[in-house]
């Protein structure tokens, strides 16, 4: 029996645990099948991607659907459904698990639950032939890591893997998938460690572990890391992490983690008490935001943090607050997403208490609560974009922390630059550094600042690596500054250059002048001088500095 197992992905560089899952129950259960996977994405060629799965002959289909491929998914099983009648479509994964059989095409068969989970009746049913419209995964089994040696280099290479050393969740939010098992199973250490080692003879460029809470037991997850790093290579390894259930046994081991070994991501989602207390969102508010901030402290880990809009109990002001702290505490990425409502959960049960509206169809975003009107969501939805946009990238980090540090109100600068955005259409155009920067440069036409704004779009633009400054940041070009210091700087200038590098030196570099103000807000001043300014070198190559990549650089200060 030929079996084909099949998910899109988001991306090329993403994969699915799940279909090996799939794959070694029925190698165990029916040795003798012979099993095809693709893991395709949903940006793929709809034809394409149709022609592939029929072109592989298959006497069995199984698809292992998502919020982020479900539309994608139907599609190609209704045509499938048409071309190949007689084939059987097996249809598993968290979009499917709770959705009723009339919404689905006629002829599937869904399962529901964990693979590991399901009994003999459905490889029986399906060895036979004779599938029942669904069957349920009744337990709660062991399960370990489902990669082969071959998957590595077969389907694995060039992605990301993905590697769980638990399963559930031990909180209970509302609006999270997680929240619907009971509790969490850990695996053992040395079944951990063994199947990380195989994984890590590989080379991969990045494990992701897919632990809901990787921290909640925080001497298992510091022994996890201190076997992670005490293996060679440069993999990077993700976590989802809680902010407050850090020790400070893990803190100390964090500061000495090498720097571009681990990454976080965040889940704080609200700052709100009341908020949190109605997704039964467990959080001690205070502790997370100090070990944040010592987190970006260390600047040896990438952090991501994010928010979550349209929650109950979220009011434009509370919102407004969150958004203002989480800005504050300085991590590397800010997301603010969309409250999912999605099948199955606690909050799609308690959605008329709650008032929410949520569109129909995957992935089930929120489209207006009893606290925010479809109108103030939809303006609070393209802030978050405007958010995204500016934040997210290497572009601006001076600049955003320059509006950090003089405690100006993020949410505030925020509604004005995304005025300038939607005057501009810009969120229907190409979101390129020059384009962005022209809406900032824009911005700071109105503010009493404007002239140490506009310097510090400038160094901006230098120090993330562009070469020629847009017509926007107009200001005396690099060619006549480089003159200028080649005539009135030394022969030899260690350790910048000596007689027979100087040529050289002034060949590689872009140079731009800047005020004192702004080489005291970016950090290349010290004190309170009296000079004028000074001229600043960006070079090709790139250094990291606190977790972040920027030019290299260095200072020439003027006589007073």
């Amino acid at each position: 029996m030929q079996i084909s197992l099949i998910t899109l992905n988001a991306r090329y560089s993403h994969s699915c645990p799940a279909l090996f899952h799939v794959r070694n129950a029925l190698v165990q259960t029916l040795p003798e099948s012979c099993l095809v996977l693709h893991q395709f994405t949903i940006n793929d060629p709809y034809y394409q991607t149709l022609v592939r799965i029929t072109g592989d002959q298959p006497q069995v289909i199984c698809f292992s659907v998502y919020i982020w491929n479900a539309d994608y998914t139907m599609r190609l099983v209704a045509d499938l459904h048409r071309i190949l009648p007689e084939v059987p479509i097996i249809l598993g994964g968290p979009e499917v698990t709770f959705m009723a059989l009339a919404s689905l095409p006629v002829g599937c068969t869904v399962v529901r639950g964990e693979v590991e989970g399901l009994g003999d009746d459905f490889f029986c049913d399906l060895a036979a032939g004779n599938l029942q419209a669904e069957y349920l995964a009744t337990s709660a089994p062991p399960f370990a890591m489902p990669y082969q040696e071959s998957d590595f280099a077969a389907h694995l290479e060039n992605r990301n893997i993905y590697y769980e050393s638990s399963r559930g969740c031990p909180f209970s939010c509302s609006y999270c998938l997680s929240s619907v098992g009971q509790g969490v199973r850990y695996r053992e250490l040395p079944e951990v460690e063994r199947e990380l080692a195989q994984i890590l003879a590989h080379t991969p460029k990045i494990i992701r572990f897919v632990d809901r809470t990787f921290n909640a037991l925080p001497a298992r997850s510091l022994a996890i890391w201190r076997y992670l790093l005490a293996q060679p290579g440069e993999t990077l390894f993700h976590f989802e992490i809680a902010p407050d259930l850090f020790s400070e046994e893990m803190l100390a081991f964090l500061a000495d983690v090498p720097q571009g070994r681990f990454q976080f991501e965040i889940g704080l989602q609200s700052t709100n008490p009341t908020t949190l207390a109605a997704v039964n969102r467990r959080m001690d508010l205070a502790r997370a935001g100090e070990n944040i901030r010592r987190l970006v402290a260390l600047g040896n880990i990438h952090l991501h943090l994010d928010l979550i809009l349209g929650l109950p109990c979220e009011t434009e002001a509370t919102f407004r607050t969150s958004l203002n702290e989480a800005f504050g505490m300085a991590s590397h990425h800010l997301q603010m997403g969309l409250l999912k409502v999605l099948p199955g959960t606690a909050i799609s049960r308690d959605a008329e208490e709650f008032g929410l509206v949520s569109s129909a169809t995957p992935p089930y975003s929120v489209l207006a609560t009893r606290w925010l009107e479809h109108t103030d969501l939809r303006r609070l939805f393209w802030l978050g974009e405007c958010l995204e946009a500016f934040y997210n990238n290497r572009f601006f980090r001076n600049t955003l922390e320059y509006i950090r540090k003089k405690g100006e109100e993020p949410f505030g600068f925020f509604a004005q630059l995304l005025t300038i955005c939607q005057g501009a259409d810009f969120f229907a155009l190409a979101k390129t550094q020059e384009l962005m920067t022209r809406m900032l440069v824009e911005l700071a036409q109105a503010r009493p600042d404007r002239e140490l704004f506009c310097e510090l779009l400038r160094f901006d633009w230098l120090v993330s690596g562009q070469r020629l400054l847009p017509p926007c940041l107009d200001a005396e070009p690099s060619k006549e500054i480089r003159d200028y210091l080649w005539r009135n700087l030394p022969e030899e200038l260690p350790p910048h250059y000596t007689r027979l590098t100087r040529n050289e030196f002034f060949k590689r570099g872009i140079f731009a002048r800047f005020s004192e103000a702004l080489l005291c807000v970016v950090g290349l001043a010290e004190g309170e001088s009296t000079s004028p300014g000074g001229y600043v070198c960006f070079f090709p190559e790139q250094e990291s500095v606190d977790g972040h990549q920027r030019q290299r650089h260095i200072v020439f200060s003027l006589e007073g």
